[in-house]
């Protein structure tokens, strides 16, 4: 059976705004077209918020397993579940609102318990290497204003694509499709035509 890994990051729910949320809907909703029956997991980091990582937490990363204690077992239990979830994934789905140029504090924590030395990378002669298999994710982005875009006024103020991005490759998923919408809080006949493209650019590339 297919399995969907979804995350999503925004404070808003779909019926209050949330736009990346429902752009994530429209991608979720397109690859069950394509895999009826997919088992699709859910991670709603603003519903369900997760810890920050703690001291233990990081001494546990960086503990060898025969030396862990259950202390310190205990504390990486939610790393272990989340980079389960993770790994055990076909395709992963991601929706994240621009948060003062970057991503949503929520988005941050889970990257903070998946990103692990010897578990989703590995740090060997001197170089880094990603540890999760390559796998289909895709990501919905949505900007409060417009110009974020490859060339805009404000693509230099974007620290919420590349970063995300680069986290991603870094522990080795490279097949990465980003779709965004800007402008979410202009008026509405504008905000509902920056949607209509966006949801577009989703059917055309998923074959709706």
């Amino acid at each position: 059976m297919t399995r969907i890994l979804r995350i999503d990051s925004s404070a808003r729910p779909v019926s209050g705004g949330s736009r990346s949320r429902e752009l994530a809907d429209r991608i979720v909703g397109q690859l069950e077209t394509q895999q009826p029956g997919a088992e699709i997991i859910t991670r709603d980091l603003a519903a369900r918020p997760l810890p920050h990582i703690a001291n233990d937490t990081i001494t546990g990363f960086y503990t060898p397993p025969e030396q862990l204690t259950d202390e310190l077992t205990a504390a990486l239990a939610l790393s272990d579940q989340l980079i389960a979830e993770l790994k055990s994934a076909d395709t992963v789905v991601i929706s994240a609102p621009i948060y003062n140029f970057s991503i949503p504090s929520a988005l941050k924590a889970w990257i903070d318990h998946v990103m692990r030395i010897t578990q989703t990378f590995a740090f060997e002669d001197g170089q880094f290497r990603g540890l999760v298999a390559d796998r289909p994710v895709y990501v919905a982005y949505a900007y409060g204003a417009g110009g974020y875009a490859s060339g805009g006024p404000l693509e230099s103020y974007d620290y919420m694509r590349p970063y995300l991005t680069l986290l991603l490759n870094f522990m080795g998923v490279t097949s990465v499709e980003s779709f965004a919408v800007e402008g979410t809080t202009a008026d509405a006949a504008a905000v509902e035509a920056s949607m209509a493209e966006a949801l577009n650019q989703i059917n055309v590339h998923l074959g709706g």
